[in-house]
């Protein structure tokens, strides 16, 4: 699904904003580290969170990445979340390292490792660049 210009894009370590539908039907809308696998977009969380709660409850969402002055535009995408685990927290350990170096990514690391961490895999349906 992902072009070789979008590809490209997602290869900055951007926040990306991603928005979940709660009980009521509104969105919810947090910022997130991400990173490309294949044609999905990976994030990490904490189990408890709200927003795995909602995906629970509803696998629809959005993603939206770039969208600043700074980095050229940006993607919308829409699709759906697969709530999946983080074997030796993988994913985590990459995302971590991807955004923060040295003593920061060691601390997090270190911290979040005691969490019940988890993968949160999106399948987008609809890409627009915005």
């Amino acid at each position: 699904m992902f072009d070789d210009t979008i590809r490209a894009f997602l290869e900055k370590p951007l926040l990306a904003r991603m928005s979940t539908i709660d009980a009521d039907g509104y969105p919810h809308t947090v910022p997130v580290w991400f990173m490309r696998d294949g044609d999905q977009i990976v994030i990490i969380s904490i189990r408890g969170t709200r927003k795995v709660g909602h995906i629970e409850a509803n696998p629809k969402g959005a993603v939206m990445i770039g969208g600043d002055l700074t980095d050229g535009g940006g993607y919308s995408m829409q699709g759906d979340f697969v709530i999946a685990p983080d074997p030796d927290l993988y994913w985590m350990k990459t995302l971590t390292n991807r955004y923060e170096s040295g003593a920061d990514a060691i601390r997090d690391i270190e911290a979040w490792g005691k969490l019940d961490m988890i993968i949160l895999r999106f399948t987008p349906k609809v890409i627009r660049k915005v």
